[in-house]
């Protein structure tokens, strides 16, 4: 298992890449297809900057991110990563201006994560909560046939959250990265071709 991990963080460390959660959003992206050069992408959770580098990458020189997190990443991102520091959920932050000055995002992608208590019960349900006021913020801020990942600890709140991403997206799948720990319990859900948030 040890060398399993290990080949992600050493892959990381090669490309420059702070952390290796890197290879979750590739291959999402290779599978579902989320990112095209131009797209403007909000990235909840972006701390320690792996996923916004990978983004930069892709949108290109036309594209813009906006990355917000609670921690600083300690990385200097290329001019269309505009970092935030705050709480996504603060309309009154500087967070949540620039998120509301900065829509309609092509894709909200959200890898936050709750802090874990140990007990499973308490971390599935604050995963969920979690979830949930990302998914708020897509059906705020998506433009119309656009796109969004969310990080979720496996329990039996998914259905909850998969039945309110099917009012709000045409397609939605389960997906667990291969570059997941083994011992992991998080999966992604993925949200296709936005509706709108009257639906």
């Amino acid at each position: 298992m040890k060398k399993y991990q290990d080949q992600f963080f050493k892959k990381a460390k090669k490309e420059n890449y702070p952390a290796r959660s890197v290879y979750k959003l590739k291959e999402m992206d290779k599978k579902f297809k989320l990112l095209n050069p131009g797209q403007s992408v909000l990235d909840l959770g972006a701390a320690p900057g792996s996923w916004s580098l990978y983004l930069a990458g892709k949108v290109g020189e036309k594209g813009q991110v906006l990355a917000v997190d609670l921690n600083v990443p300690d990385i200097t991102f290329p001019e269309q990563v505009t970092f935030v520091q705050g709480d996504v959920f603060d309309g009154e932050s500087e967070a949540g201006r620039r998120i509301t000055e900065n829509a309609p995002f092509d894709l909200v992608l959200s890898d936050m994560a709750p802090k874990t208590t140990g007990v499973r019960f308490t971390d599935q349900a604050r995963s969920f909560n979690l979830a949930m006021e990302a998914l708020s913020l897509a059906k705020r801020f998506l433009r119309i046939n656009g796109g969004f990942v969310v990080k979720i600890l496996e329990g039996p709140d998914i259905q909850e959250l998969k039945k309110e991403m099917r009012v709000l997206f045409r397609q939605v799948k389960h997906f667990k990265p291969k570059s997941s720990r083994p011992e992991s319990k998080e999966i992604f859900l993925v949200g296709q071709h936005f509706l709108g948030s009257d639906q």
